[in-house]
């Protein structure tokens, strides 16, 4: 028999309490159905920013321009149209991405975890 189960939370208040009361739930969850319920794991609303900035910071990666990545982002005719079109939007909006990939990329990320930098 396996030894008794015993999650350790230090809780200080309200706030810190709601993660790990979450785990325990999702896990009573998982024991009463053997399966991971969907309904206790709702979608991240900013997952596909995320992704997107995990796409931009492949492409820096691998050298690519800020051009480069707006056509692989938006397709080549929005880059055709709107790259040196009469506002710079587009442009824009690439040179944020590509703001926020490197910041991600040089341990923003550690944001998304809870976890401060070092």
């Amino acid at each position: 028999m396996a030894p008794p189960l015993r999650p350790l939370f230090h809780i200080e208040g309200v706030s810190s309490a709601r993660g790990p009361l979450r785990a325990l739930n999702r896990f009573l969850d998982f024991l009463s159905h053997r399966r991971l319920r969907p309904a206790l794991y709702p979608a991240e609303p900013r997952m596909a920013r995320w992704l997107l900035l995990l796409r931009v910071q492949d492409a820096l990666q691998e050298g690519a321009s800020h051009r480069d990545i707006g056509i692989a982002l938006f397709g080549a005719d929005r880059v055709a149209i709107q790259w040196d079109g009469p506002t710079d939007a587009l442009r824009s909006r690439v040179r944020r991405l590509v703001r926020d990939a490197q910041h991600m990329a040089s341990g923003g990320y550690r944001q998304l975890l809870g976890r401060d930098p070092d």
